[in-house]
């Protein structure tokens, strides 16, 4: 039986929705782990540039969970898809947190408590017993971006709890598709049965 036109535009847009909201967690989330491997701070001493052994900071050095909270996002927005109701919400806010620590770890990988508490902890020794470090350069665009992806999943999350009652998921397509292949086995059990008790009132013997 064919669904009425409007349950077939509901069920479409409710599929465009999911798909967009997907294609924005995986914006954010790639955001956030590319910016987090980039270089943010380069620092120095008050004899020049520290160098390549031990001069430059990435986002994973400033902020250690800010790769960890981006990967949990992203497995969270799996989880979506994969529960209903009550648990699709919960998984939903918790996306939603997620993308929240992202950003909060961008913003705190730029503060220059956290750049030279980390740098005094990974600077050579020859550099650090001068006692002189500083910044030389930053790269704002990496917690930045960092921040945006973070902010995107935030907002996802967001949009999820309020709209994701409306999406299909991944456990309802295997559920039609486990009814449609137990209906048909029962279905081919009631014939055999059938069959065979025709048989027996025919006089024939269904062993034979």
């Amino acid at each position: 039986m064919t669904a009425p036109a409007p349950a077939r535009d509901q069920a479409r847009t409710a599929r465009r929705t999911l798909l967009a909201w997907l294609a924005a967690c995986a914006v954010g989330g790639g955001l956030a782990l590319l910016a987090a491997g980039r270089v943010w701070v380069t620092l120095g001493t008050a004899e020049g540039p520290a160098g390549a052994g031990g001069g430059s900071l990435t986002g994973n050095d400033l902020v250690a969970w800010l790769t960890p909270a981006a990967l949990a996002a992203l497995a969270a927005v799996l989880a979506v898809l994969a529960t209903r109701g009550v648990a699709r919400r919960v998984t939903s806010v918790v996306v939603a947190l997620l993308g929240a620590a992202v950003a909060a770890g961008a913003w705190d990988g730029t503060r220059g408590a956290t750049i030279t508490s980390v740098a005094a902890r990974h600077m050579t020794t020859a550099v650090t017993s001068s006692g002189h470090i500083s910044v030389e350069s930053r790269a704002w665009v990496w917690p930045v971006l960092a921040a945006v992806g973070g902010l995107v999943l935030a907002g996802a999350g967001v949009a999820a709890a309020a709209l994701s009652v409306r999406w299909p998921g991944m456990s309802s397509r295997y559920e039609r598709g486990a009814g449609r292949a137990g209906a048909s086995g029962a279905t081919r059990v009631k014939d055999a049965d059938r069959a065979m008790w025709d048989a027996i009132d025919e006089g024939e013997d269904p062993t034979a």
